[in-house]
């Protein structure tokens, strides 16, 4: 199983890459961003989480999960309401997920306000089931480019089910990454 040969180097590299020391380098690697995609198959997910949950306090990592905050969006207006806009926008998923408003709460609201929240508190933000995106209209490049992100006093770090082929990285293995 790939996961047992892997884990051990990847969590390494990982805490290596969130040295305060490494952070220019970061952010020069990744065009001036403030964030890591920590990869591994989608059909691993559950033992790269239970890894996570290890180290999460020695690392001072706050795990935030997408699929949570999901929930808890459906829940601010309940499921009949959101069935009944999401039904008259699905064509246009980001108008009910990530609106441009700065009144609406959205679930991009909820993320980023999660985010901020661990900023907050020193520690080392971790979004995990980033797979409840899908179809949201929310990317994570809409997340890594959020000027809330790109001033966190430690790397935003995005748990990034995906694979690899022919050098191209493909979030859930078929949606293309974006950059």
């Amino acid at each position: 199983m790939a996961y047992l040969e892997e884990h051990r180097a990847k969590f390494d590299d990982l805490k290596v890459s969130l040295r305060a020391e490494n952070r220019d380098q970061l952010r020069l690697k990744s065009n001036g961003g403030n964030s890591i995609l920590f990869t591994y198959p989608p059909e691993e997910e559950h033992l790269y989480l239970k890894k996570l949950e290890e180290i999460a306090i020695a690392e001072s990592f706050e795990l935030i999960d997408v699929a949570h905050l999901l929930v808890e969006f459906i829940d601010l207006d309940g499921w009949a309401d959101f069935e009944s806009y999401y039904n008259d926008f699905k064509d246009t998923p980001h108008i009910i997920f990530k609106s441009d408003s700065s009144e609406e709460i959205d679930l991009m609201t909820l993320i980023i306000r999660e985010i901020k929240k661990t900023d907050d508190k020193n520690k080392t933000p971790v979004l995990v089931r980033t797979g409840s995106l899908i179809g949201t209209g929310i990317e994570n490049l809409n997340i890594m480019e959020h000027k809330v992100v790109m001033t966190l006093k430690s790397p935003l770090v995005i748990f990034y089910p995906s694979k690899i082929k022919n050098d191209t990285l493909y979030f859930l293995n078929y949606k293309l990454a974006s950059k």
